[in-house]
């Protein structure tokens, strides 16, 4: 019998440990730190053995195949062993793709893709389709390949999940943008990076589609370097470029696999990188055979995303927005963007390689202050400090939204969207944005 061994136990660790034991593997789970109980139930309940709080080498090192968490890094000690021996190390997503005929819509980016990924899967769902929501979001695609018989999964994926995969295939692969992001986990060289997204088209046949956003030089340059067998569909903001879908004089505009066209006005999502957002999603339920009708008034009812630019509440004429999902500097760019109130920012938490001169213009034109939230924020006021705007240093979130209270006025605008990961201070960036909101509703 096959030994495949799992490394981590949470959503995704789990769920391809349920696949694996249906599939009559033997399956053993390690994970460095405490298993959640729901996961050890879960494991519990299939017979799966498992640990926590480490690894028992012997055991890991004799598996036939690695099933690796995308949150492990490869500089990790036991990957590093795993690699020398020649074990076969696999994402998740990788594992499930082999035991299902379901089509596979895939999106990733640097930003964007959660709220696209959202909204594919909420047309598609408002259509009928008998689909399924797995990767960064949603229940684990594995897990559902062991459950249910979908015919179609909408799959959220992140650079470290891309880096395991091998022989999956995207029938359709839409990739938003690509800036820098996670570059501590790339050695800090953003072409790592980059080859990580591009990822996103291997396999893919001539019957398959790759969606992309026309305007992103890198995206273009990487263009150049590939052989890709699989139909194009570059969107744009403009017509005037070789886009299918763009915005023209108000209009939102498809031309093909079928023509569809829409007001602006009418759409649901508002702000330049929700447009885009917008575009990549109305392809792609065009491409999946989605009537005009639908996609309609898909676009025109979805409801946005947790997180992603979430309206947190007004207290004394102050309103408070949630985008804790901007944990890179792009995401935050957009935000910032999109504000037309003078706005109080919220920056910090884990850098991950940033270069925050990008911000300048937007944070000199709509920042009335600044709120440093992370343990360390040294490299924030290097950044920011030359603008001589009001500044607090803060480690908690109650005292964060203090500190924005002492400088904002009514009219003005608290934006937590800050450019970093939040394990410093949180456990997640749900968990800060949690914390947030929680703490608004007691002002």
């Amino acid at each position: 019998m096959k030994r495949i061994v799992v490394l981590g136990a949470a959503e995704s660790g789990a769920g391809a440990a349920v696949l694996a034991k249906k599939k009559e593997f033997d399956v053993f789970v390690s994970d460095m730190s405490a298993i959640k109980d729901k996961y050890k139930e879960q494991l519990d309940q299939h017979g799966i053995e498992w640990e926590e709080g480490q690894h028992t080498e012997a055991r890991i090192l004799a598996a036939d195949e690695v099933i690796k968490s995308p949150g492990i890094p490869d500089t990790a000690p036991i990957i590093q062993k795993l690699k020398a021996q020649g074990t076969p190390i696999i994402s998740e997503i990788e594992f499930a793709g082999r035991y299902t005929h379901a089509k596979m819509i895939c999106i990733t980016g640097s930003n964007g893709k959660t709220t696209t990924t959202s909204l594919i899967y909420h047309i598609l769902k408002g259509a009928g389709y008998n689909v399924g929501l797995a990767g960064n979001i949603g229940r684990s695609l594995a897990l559902q390949v062991a459950e249910e018989n979908f015919d179609y999964y909408v799959i959220e994926l992140s650079s470290f999940q891309l880096d395991n995969m091998y022989d999956f295939r995207a029938d359709i692969a839409v990739l938003m943008n690509i800036t820098p992001d996670h570059l501590d986990r790339y050695d800090f060289k953003m072409q790592n990076y980059v080859d990580a997204k591009m990822r996103i088209t291997r396999n893919q046949r001539p019957e398959d589609a790759f969606i992309f956003w026309n305007d992103d030089p890198i995206v273009r340059h990487e263009l150049e370097k590939y052989d890709l067998k699989a139909r194009l569909y570059p969107f744009s903001e403009f017509h005037e470029t070789d886009a299918i879908a763009y915005i023209e004089d108000q209009e939102y505009v498809i031309e093909r696999p079928t023509p569809f066209n829409m007001e602006q006005e009418e759409l649901a999502l508002t702000g330049k990188h929700n447009l885009y957002n917008s575009l990549a999603a109305g392809i792609t339920a065009d491409i999946a055979g989605v009537s005009n009708e639908e996609i309609r008034r898909g676009l025109m009812s979805f409801t946005g995303v947790e997180h992603r630019l979430e309206k947190a509440g007004r207290v004394r004429g102050v309103d408070f927005v949630n985008d804790s999902k901007a944990t890179n500097v792009d995401a935050c760019w957009y935000a910032l963007e999109s504000m037309k109130q003078p706005t109080i920012l919220i920056l910090g938490g884990v850098d991950k390689g940033n270069d925050y001169s990008q911000l300048y213009e937007l944070v000199e034109k709509k920042c009335k202050g600044l709120v440093f939230l992370g343990v360390d924020n040294k490299k924030l006021h290097d950044a920011f400090d030359r603008f001589g705007l009001p500044t607090a240093d803060v480690r908690s979130m109650p005292d964060c939204i203090a500190a924005c209270m002492s400088m904002a006025q009514p009219g003005d605008c608290v934006l937590l969207s800050p450019c970093c990961a939040s394990f410093d201070l949180f456990k997640n960036m749900e968990d800060r944005g949690e914390q947030f909101k929680e703490c608004v509703k007691k002002l």
